[in-house]
């Protein structure tokens, strides 16, 4: 049947009978129809059993027939489910057990004596020991195999199959550690290369998982690791223009020849400009790839035992507070033997499909101090991605030094310097390359009056410079900035802000790093405000204003407003 269909007549008649004692043991039989005024007609057919025996062995079946016929052809639908287990009391309330899973699916047109191409069928087998799944600490043996059929001469043919050993379980017996595994083996083999285009492997699939709390909460956090194998899809993509405002992509025509190429967009630096989307379609291209995960996050917190009130140099260890955190994602095209190291391999290794990369670190000193506090935080992300084309990478590393003086409880200055390095490296738009290192200066001083107002004044010193191969190019940047907010009694919200840019910029202003450098402003003087008003009334609506302007060097003023109402529940 098509996936929409024309309006007809309906009718879907029912029945279903059950018998059930106080054991639990119980028979049902469920009989349902769906017939349409065009032809089609389906008879489902349904048992379900399930029973306890007095020997411990418990039985869960369920079997479904469903028979169709529609304009030209006719098919049915079968599926039998079969589960059995014990649980030996006697013997630490060990458990064995055992299933079938089939379907079959299959239509056939009359007219041709053909079957339908998405016909199918598969059958798997399942046997498995385990411990006593109540308590805390558990674990569980099994295999299982598998077979799948797919439609050939009219027939369905046994096109691959599986054997499968997993083991998987936990450890939560102690509270402050906590530790789940599940590691799998798969053995695949392929009958019919025609129609599956997969070839023979041996996976091991693994995940492991652990969370801890030791010495009293001084140190915290998670892990997770986990390998596999499978395909890498090639991706293409393609620019959709949407509204002004709806999308993250701005179009750049810097050949001047009026028509969009994918090396012509970037991501917007103005909501204005963001008027196109970025659309992944999949290829048909894959390429057999195995992947490595790690993730962890901890915290290392002296104060958790080191008294309030110690002194000297313990009292000095106590404010200090460091943050990590590590997540990555490694794809490379396999072997034939699993990849257990998530670090080996660089982003510059051809074997690389697929590198997702992020490293936090943060060392923190009097973070919970209402009077002066100080934050270090090194940033490093990598990322690579398999494009129809190619492949693209991209690196950054950021350092981060923050400060906060709290003069009273009116008066607040902080301070912010930065050193960061951007790298992108796409050799198939080698226009679009860069090594860009920047180095940031902002200070800023923060007028609080309770709850209710807000200024705050910034200086922002930026250089920006290209590295000779990648074209050169050098920025400067000069921007003051002041800003403020009042709240009303929670009905009236006002917020403003005005930014004046001087930009000195050396090179081509006009192509994809200009952009990038100079933030989607121009050389000279920039100026930069915008306002916003949000009104609660009828106590359930909010109606918020904003109007955002600005003027890039040369450039004309651009204005932008919007009005946005809502209800509030």
């Amino acid at each position: 049947m098509p996936i929409l269909t024309n309006q007809t007549t309906e009718k879907l008649p029912t029945f279903s009978i059950a018998i059930a004692n106080e054991k639990g043991d119980q028979l049902q039989y469920n009989f349902g129809s769906y017939i349409r005024g065009d032809g089609y007609k389906g008879l489902q057919n349904k048992i379900q059993h399930i029973q306890k025996t007095n020997s411990g062995w418990d039985f869960n079946e369920l079997i479904s027939l469903t028979n169709m016929t529609l304009p030209g052809g006719s098919g049915y639908y079968f599926r039998p489910t079969i589960n059995i287990g014990k649980v030996f009391k006697g013997f630490h309330n060990l458990g064995i057990g055992a299933g079938y899973l089939m379907e079959h699916n299959q239509i056939k047109y009359a007219a041709n004596d053909s079957m339908d191409y998405n016909s199918f069928a598969f059958e798997t087998i399942t046997a498995y020991i385990r411990s006593d799944q109540a308590k805390a600490n558990n674990w569980q043996l099994s295999y299982y195999t598998r077979k799948d059929q797919l439609p050939n001469n009219n027939v369905l043919k046994e096109t691959t199959r599986s054997n499968n050993i997993n083991f998987s379980g936990q450890i939560f017996s102690n509270a402050l550690r906590k530790f789940k595994y599940n590691v799998t083996y798969r053995q695949l083999r392929v009958l019919d290369s025609n129609r599956v285009t997969s070839l023979p492997e041996k996976t091991l699939l693994g995940r492991l998982e652990y969370m801890f709390s030791e010495w009293n909460g001084f140190l915290s956090g998670n892990a997770l690791y986990e390998i596999g194998a499978g395909q890498q899809q090639k991706l293409e993509f393609t620019y959709l223009q949407v509204p002004a405002g709806q999308g993250q992509y701005t179009w750049i025509d810097y050949n001047g020849d009026g028509i969009a190429q994918l090396n012509e967009f970037e991501i917007a630096a103005f909501k204005d400009q963001a008027n196109y989307i970025r659309i992944y379609t999949p290829t048909g291209e894959y390429v057999k790839a195995d992947y490595t995960q790690l993730n962890y996050s901890f915290t290392i917190n002296p104060a958790s035992i080191l008294d309030v009130n110690t002194k000297g140099f313990k009292n000095f260890v106590r404010r200090f507070n460091l943050q990590s955190s590590l997540q990555t994602n490694k794809k490379v095209v396999s072997n034939g033997s699993p990849q257990f190291n998530p670090f080996q391999g660089s982003i510059t290794d051809s074997s690389v499909l697929n590198l997702n990369y992020i490293w936090s670190n943060t060392l923190s000193f009097n973070r919970s101090s209402s009077v002066w506090g100080m934050d270090i935080t090194n940033l490093r992300n990598f990322d690579k991605s398999l494009l129809n084309y190619g492949s693209e990478s991209h690196q950054s590393v950021q350092w981060t030094l923050k400060q906060r003086f709290n003069i009273n409880r009116t008066y607040t200055i902080g301070l912010r310097q930065e050193f960061n390095t951007d790298k992108l490296d796409n050799p198939s738009y080698i226009n679009r390359n860069y090594a860009l290192q920047k180095i940031l200066l902002e200070p800023t001083l923060t007028y609080t009056a309770g709850s209710k107002f807000r200024v705050q004044t910034q200086y922002q010193y930026y250089i920006n410079k290209n590295k000779e191969i990648y074209g050169g190019e050098n920025a400067k940047s000069n921007a003051f900035s002041i800003e403020s907010k009042y709240n009303s009694f929670q009905s009236l919200s006002v917020s403003g802000k005005f930014t004046y840019n001087q930009i000195t910029f050396v090179g081509d202003a006009s192509s994809t790093v200009g952009y990038i450098m100079l933030t989607g402003l121009a050389p000279g003087k920039n100026l930069l405000w915008n306002l916003n008003l949000t009104k609660r009334f009828l106590r359930n609506m909010e109606m918020t204003v904003q109007y955002d302007g600005r003027k890039a060097g040369t450039a004309r003023i651009i204005h932008i407003g919007t009005v946005t109402v809502r209800a509030v529940l």
